[in-house]
């Protein structure tokens, strides 16, 4: 993903903190509508839960939450507005350690994998970067993902702050307890990898290669909405398995593959698209936020840079 068109490029060191900064902006402008998602995603949970033990086929009996804007007004009205806010400290510490590995290093891996010619694109090689960044990402780390969940999907079973959590869920649940869903979080986020940063790069270098456009805002947001949208339909059946799964109790759950299994048994397939409104206005408007904030970091970083590197050599 070039950076800027006067030819400053920036170092790895500042992809890497400009994409942590730029997902962090964008975690604060999204979480309520991530919060309305998760709500939506997990309704439901518990009957599906209490069919499992039962061996009863059943859909979800229940409905609190409709659609995006219906859920965060029930959200504010019933728990207060700062409920959907809940999860925005460990979101925060999510994108500081997931977007700086899996898009700030993503140019060096594709790099490495032998694509960085413009006019001679390799999708599969683009697609092989962004599955070896997301898979590293979730391997470090798992926690923070796990941590946001949890405040997101019940305000009041955490009341102490997202570091203290960390060390509840790890007291509570051992270890793994931490790193719950991890397989299941790797295969979403290579798949999001995989959409996002592929379709937002390969539509950026599209037109850019038959100069189309130019690389600046209108350029960043065609391809970060487009992004956005084939991630959505991809994503979100992943997304679901991932959310119900890490919320889950200890044991409730086999696996993530037998938590899909149970999710379809009981709720059908539209179970995996719950919440996909939200979802989608969330990553259109994530992937917009995330990608042009992206882009003037790394612009920014780059000109201060030279300004420092004129100043250091600048006679006296």
């Amino acid at each position: 993903m070039r950076s800027d068109p006067t030819g400053k490029k920036p170092s790895v060191a500042m992809k890497f903190v400009s994409a942590g900064l730029a997902a962090s902006i964008a975690e604060a402008v999204t979480i309520p509508i991530d919060t309305a998602k998760v709500r939506l995603q997990i309704q439901g949970e518990q009957a599906v839960m209490s069919n499992i033990a039962s061996g009863i086929k059943m859909c979800d009996p229940g409905v609190k939450y409709r659609g995006m804007i219906g859920t965060m007004y029930t959200i504010a009205k019933t728990e207060g507005v700062k409920t959907m806010y809940r999860g925005l400290i460990p979101g925060v510490h999510r994108q500081l350690c997931f977007a700086s590995i899996r898009i700030g290093l993503y140019d060096s891996v594709k790099k490495m994998y032998g694509d960085e010619d413009i006019n001679n694109p390799k999708v599969l090689k683009k697609i092989a970067a962004s599955i070896t960044t997301g898979v590293m990402a979730v391997a470090v780390a798992q926690p923070t993902e796990v941590v946001k969940i949890r405040f997101q999907a019940d305000a009041g079973r955490y009341t102490t702050g997202a570091i203290a959590t960390y060390g509840i869920i790890a007291r509570s649940e051992g270890i793994k307890g931490l790193w719950k869903g991890i397989f299941p979080n790797m295969a979403r986020l290579c798949t999001v990898n995989a959409s996002e940063l592929v379709v937002y790069d390969s539509i950026k270098s599209f037109f850019l290669r038959h100069k189309l456009m130019a690389d600046e805002y209108p350029l960043h947001f065609v391809s970060a909405f487009g992004a956005g949208f084939v991630t959505t339909c991809i994503a979100s059946p992943v997304d679901v398995v991932k959310t119900r799964y890490m919320n889950s109790p200890p044991n409730t759950y086999k696996s993530g593959v037998d938590c899909a299994i149970q999710l379809f048994k009981h709720n059908g397939i539209t179970a995996y698209y719950k919440g996909f409104t939200p979802n989608f206005i969330r990553l259109g408007a994530w992937n917009i936020v995330m990608f042009m904030s992206y882009e003037q970091l790394q612009r920014l970083f780059a000109k201060l840079k030279e300004i420092a590197t004129k100043s250091s050599t600048k006679p006296i």
